[in-house]
């Protein structure tokens, strides 16, 4: 019987994926990484809120060397992009790039289901974060799992579910399947409640906008 794990910030895509796939590929466990992120905490929350409404183990893995080296705004005191800074997405995007992070990620994960015996390892990567981030294009993808081929045992596969998809289109699949978006998180930044402003929470008000919803961007951004 195969068995899968999943990359769970608790934001939009992650969430999503591990909805639509959660018994396809028997997901049994996540993993919510903190490199020292602003949002560590509230991720890490909101992904053991998800876990345990799927009935799903939950393992935090803390990386604080990962915000030794880097300055992006998701870490450090800069503010993150907000406004008209992310009217020139390359710009916003450098400033919360993260150095090798989900190549990173999906190692250790690689780590993981090489001990524990997993088949799929799946990643929220998708087709609009791909325009400005190079780590989450199907290419990216294709080259990790040629890589596990040579460095793990099991050769566990990375799937991206929603890898041809962009926000809007990832609000409606959701919609429509039922999963709870009550349950997401998707700021950049460390408040309890979405501060609406930055690219993440941007990119989220926009697809809930297009989707005609009223429900979640009450709930969400209310």
């Amino acid at each position: 019987m195969i068995k899968s794990l999943i990359l769970l910030s608790g934001g939009l895509d992650s969430l999503v994926s591990l909805g639509l796939k959660r018994n396809e590929y028997n997901i049994t466990a996540a993993i919510t990484f903190d490199y020292g992120q602003k949002s560590a905490r509230q991720e890490i929350e909101t992904s053991k809120k998800i876990c345990d409404y799927y009935d799903m183990e939950h393992i935090v893995i803390k990386l604080d060397w990962l915000k030794d080296i880097t300055k992006t705004s998701l870490v450090s005191d800069e503010n993150v992009p907000t406004g008209s800074e992310l009217d020139n997405p390359k710009i916003s995007a450098q400033k919360v790039w993260v150095p090798n992070r989900n190549g990173l990620f999906l190692n250790v994960a690689g780590s993981f289901a090489d001990s524990f015996g997993f088949n799929y390892i799946f990643i929220g990567a998708n087709k609009e974060e791909a325009q400005t981030f190079p780590d989450n294009t199907g290419e990216f993808i294709e080259a990790v799992n040629n890589e596990f081929k040579y460095s793990t045992r099991v050769q566990p596969e990375v799937v991206a579910p929603l890898i041809n998809f962009d926000k809007n289109d990832i609000v409606k699949i959701a919609l429509e399947s039922g999963i709870p978006l009550e349950l997401t998180r998707s700021c950049y930044n460390g408040a309890e409640k979405h501060c609406g402003k930055c690219e993440s929470c941007t990119r989220l008000i926009n697809a809930l906008k297009a989707n005609n919803d009223t429900k979640y961007t009450q709930i969400l951004f209310g």
